[in-house]
């Protein structure tokens, strides 16, 4: 079951009915069958038990960390707290490890073995990754950090604890919530007023804004970007320049779209999530990007593996080197290939570059009386961060490093202007119709963006806060374009989230 299909629709309202009408004291318990439900339903055509074999994970690392927690509290010495706390996260990684990169390690060691014409290991096994495993991992081990550290205490009531991992709005693709946030709602259910009209009305619009930018705008971008990726051989430099703007979008939308269903979903119910993203591609600069991408990933590498390091508090070169590990851990965790280390070592050094060039920019503006302040100065300056993490991304969508220097051969020395004729991208199954579409959804995107970047609060939240006639009006407006050009049906295969894979 994902959120965009039916599935879902019939679903979440029955659930949250339900959850209304039930004592105070029987919520987090229903919350919880609910979410194991969600988990177990999902399937796939190479394996319809993939749910139940996801579920069966998450309680084993749920019931791993849950232990673990329990028992470094009980530890009055320090040396054995260190190692319980060690044990507990090697655990939880070499689960990671196993699933995730098992067979990436496998066919690099083959790989290295072939060079000196050595026996090759074992093929690999082709493992199906667990849903959500990425994600609800890395916040078994965020809590068992803030309980080895005393920052948060260790939860002794399991079905409670259990919800807190697999709450079904954020368990296949984060947020990536602290116990300082989500437990602690949890843990305070009984006494908190959970039914809130305004917040269920704000919910509501924000799970309509993230089913629009999934459905009608990642998804329709999402043909475009494959067929230009399928056809690299026929490509030019306007189709590998379009599909790489529009890729940034497409996976900004199907993220963010996400992203805006689960804290929607979770605020209709009385919880507040984690907003994953702050109009990134307003920033400023690429430190800012990453203050505003996936922000529940960023804020966790920062305090549990760049803080840990060293952080920026050492001599210079250990601060580019600690930034550098993280970005090549964050690009390892989207995903078992070299690409992705390489786009988060893209991304390390564009900090490391940006850094190192601070003074040479500032001696820039003052010498040529740059005025820092004009709003034509902000914008340059979120054109060119644009621009370089669209350049990165890029790294991101391709699937080898064949394609990779075929794409930039195609983009470098193939100037075609000639396909943005009536015919000229027939080749991909695109005409103007199409087209036209695309710009007029992408606007209305953009609209949305710039009054949240201006408000500095989400899209729920903002309608909220409109007259009812301009929030009906605009929720009306989203459903009919979903359902009239939402990417959806029999002959559309496209249904998972893109990140349900990382």
């Amino acid at each position: 079951m994902t959120f965009n299909s039916i599935d879902f629709l019939l679903f979440f309202p029955i659930i949250v009915g339900i959850y209304f009408l039930i004592p105070q004291k029987l919520k987090y318990i229903w919350l919880l069958v609910t979410s194991y439900y969600f988990v177990a339903s999902f399937s796939t055509q190479e394996d319809k038990y993939l749910g139940v074999k996801s579920l069966f994970m998450l309680i084993v690392c749920t019931m791993i960390s849950y232990i673990f927690a329990l028992w470094m509290k009980k530890q009055e010495d320090p040396r054995k707290k260190k190692n319980i706390f060690r044990a507990g996260i090697i655990s939880d990684l070499l689960i990671l490890l196993f699933f995730k990169y098992f067979d990436f390690i496998l066919l690099n060691v083959n790989s290295f073995l072939g060079i000196f014409r050595m026996k090759e290991l074992h093929n690999p096994i082709n493992i199906l990754l667990p849903l959500g495993i990425s994600y609800y991992i890395f916040q078994t081990i965020g809590y068992m950090a803030d309980v080895y550290k005393d920052k948060a205490e260790p939860e002794k009531n399991l079905l409670r604890y259990a919800l807190f991992i697999g709450f079904f709005p954020k368990f296949s693709q984060g947020p990536i919530e602290r116990s300082t946030n989500l437990m602690k709602q949890i843990r305070e259910m009984e006494e908190r007023r959970l039914w809130d009209y305004e917040k269920i009305v704000s919910g509501v619009c924000l799970m309509a804004w993230g089913m629009f930018q999934k459905m009608v705008i990642a998804d329709r971008c999402a043909v475009y970007v494959d067929a230009v990726h399928n056809n690299l051989f026929s490509a030019g430099t306007v189709e590998t320049v379009s599909a790489a703007i529009l890729f940034s979008i497409c996976i900004y939308c199907d993220f963010a779209g996400y992203s805006s269903i689960a804290v929607g979903a979770a605020r209709v119910m009385g919880f507040s999530l984690t907003d994953n993203f702050d109009t990134p591609y307003f920033a400023t600069s690429i430190a800012d990007f990453w203050h505003r991408w996936h922000i529940s990933l960023s804020t966790w590498l920062r305090d549990y593996i760049y803080i840990p390091l060293g952080g920026s508090r050492c001599s210079k070169i250990k601060k580019y080197r600690n930034i550098m590990i993280t970005f090549l851990l964050s690009g390892l965790w989207h995903g078992a290939s070299w690409t992705y280390v390489l786009w988060g070592g893209i991304h390390g050094l564009y900090q490391v570059i940006g850094d190192l060039l601070k003074p040479v920019r500032e001696k820039i503006n003052t010498r040529f009386h740059v005025k820092t302040e004009a709003f034509s100065y902000t914008f340059g300056k979120i054109l060119i961060t644009f621009g370089l993490t669209t350049f990165a991304w890029i790294f991101f969508k391709v699937e080898s490093f064949e394609n990779l220097v075929l794409y930039f051969n195609r983009m470098f020395t193939r100037f075609n202007p000639w396909v943005l004729s009536a015919s000229g991208l027939d080749y991909l199954g695109v005409n103007l119709k199409d087209v036209a579409l695309v710009a007029v959804f992408l606007l209305i995107f953009f609209v949305g963006e710039i009054a949240r970047y201006v408000c500095k609060t989400d899209m729920g939240t903002f309608l909220t806060a409109q007259n009812i006639w301009f929030r009906g009006g605009v929720l009306l407006l989203l459903i009919l374009m979903i359902l009239v050009f939402g990417e959806y049906g029999i002959n559309f295969d496209s249904k998972q989230f893109l990140y349900m894979k990382y």
